[in-house]
């Protein structure tokens, strides 16, 4: 009976192919690239030319810029979520590290006006079992792509790129500049897309410490096509970076806040590395910041995703934390009205704290309203909040307990689905 049974599956199974493979291919792309990923999924096991065609790099690339706007798909905007509760947090340069980790959760948010839709994503179990800290954090996220680090507070040099929706992951080859080759430094990742070579990099700052004043920024940058590291040098301008400092990819172009050190002076800029030209340049800050050693600064992308934001704490120091009370607890928000031009600078609102006993510990990501997302600390109590710049008006979000959180725009991709290096989970 089990013979007869299987017999009659694969008789139907060979109708459905044959019936699948009469349509002509550009039609059943056509109705292929309106599918979710799931659902494409799915069908890379109906038959062997449609598993040919969703794996294949143009159609994944096609999906990701398809030339119709499918509405069941583009009127959804996600956001990513990663949050973590537990005990010992410790703050480290600008990163926050919890050294306990009770629950760690990686969501995905349709950013609808309540924020209220959202799902749990998986995070591969193989990755955990290397870390070389409680936990690693989310340098930025490319086209579904996720990019994390395992940098704070030691420098372990393991680096991940991951795709949740296909259950996919690479872990990056050890870099060229570890401890072992140089000695000690600062170091931090941005993470983008090369569009002239169709390539995702991450690309490496790193600030040696040397014993006498000279103190050389190097760079190196990953490809994932050749999942190989190449060394780019010194970086001019010359700087120093901030270990683990914040990143930005708009316009092709990667920016990280570093510092510059004249023989009288220290000023702050923002450090450019365009992936396509393979050129780093320089980006000025608002006037009004001046260097200061407690400053806490923070690189994002603006609400409508063509220009960076800044946000910035006059004091960064762990007692901003523990001192509701102290009349630098703000912080600022500053973003650039037309990109690449200082005088477009704007700072939107200084955020002060909410009574004795409530302050803003740091700022997320805009959402697509232009709202931003906030978390809250009150008491030994932390919160979500959306904050409109307009009217100036606060949402409590249903999410709380967490004392880490971060946020980073997101969408979902087949990228990584035509990787033979790329582990499944």
């Amino acid at each position: 009976m089990d013979n007869i049974q299987d017999i009659t599956q694969a008789i139907h199974e060979l109708k459905f192919e044959a019936m699948a493979l009469s349509f002509p291919e550009e039609i059943i792309q056509e109705i292929l690239i309106r599918l979710s990923v799931k659902s494409l999924i799915k069908c890379t096991s109906v038959c062997k030319a449609w598993r040919s065609m969703i794996i294949n790099q143009s159609f994944i690339h096609a999906r990701l810029n398809p030339t119709v706007d499918f509405a069941n798909q583009n009127d959804i905007d996600l956001l990513l979520l990663h949050r973590i509760s537990g005990s010992n947090r410790l703050n480290y340069y600008q990163n926050t590290v919890i050294h306990k980790v009770k629950d760690e959760v990686h969501s995905v948010h349709h950013d609808n006006r309540a924020f209220d839709v959202y799902s749990k994503i998986e995070f591969p179990i193989a990755a955990k079992k290397n870390y070389g800290n409680s936990h690693l954090r989310v340098v930025g996220t490319c086209d579904g792509l996720i990019c994390l680090a395992d940098d704070v507070p030691c420098y372990a040099d393991n680096f991940i790129i991951w795709n949740p929706a296909i259950k996919k992951s690479v872990t990056l080859p050890k870099p060229g500049i570890t401890y072992q080759t140089h000695g000690g430094y600062d170091a931090s990742i941005g993470f983008g897309f090369d569009a002239t070579t169709n390539d995702y990099k991450v690309v490496r700052v790193v600030t040696l410490w040397e014993e006498d004043d000279e103190t050389p920024t190097l760079a190196e940058v990953y490809s994932l096509a050749t999942d190989t590291w190449m060394s780019l040098g010194c970086v001019s301008p010359a700087c120093e970076i901030d270990k683990a400092a914040s990143s930005a990819f708009v316009n092709g172009v990667l920016h990280w806040p570093v510092v510059c050190q004249t023989d009288v002076d220290s000023y702050y800029i923002i450090l450019t590395f365009d992936l396509g030209k393979k050129v780093f340049s320089q980006i000025p800050m608002p006037k009004i910041i001046q260097w200061d050693v407690n400053l806490g600064l923070q690189l994002s992308v603006s609400d409508n995703k063509k220009s960076i934001a800044l946000f910035m704490r006059p004091n960064n120091r762990e007692d901003f934390y523990m001192d509701y009370r102290r009349e630098d607890s703000v912080l600022d928000i500053w973003v650039m009205k037309e990109y690449g031009r200082e005088e477009s600078w704007t700072k939107l609102i200084t955020l002060s704290p909410q009574g004795p006993e409530t302050i803003f510990l740091s700022a997320l990501c805009f959402r697509k309203s232009g709202e931003l997302l906030l978390l809250c600390k009150e008491k030994e109590s932390q919160y979500l909040v959306s904050l409109d710049l307009v009217s100036k008006q606060f949402k409590l979000l249903e999410i709380s307990g967490y004392k880490y959180c971060t946020g980073h725009f997101y969408k979902e991709s087949l990228l990584l689905l035509d990787k033979s290096n790329a582990e499944s989970y």
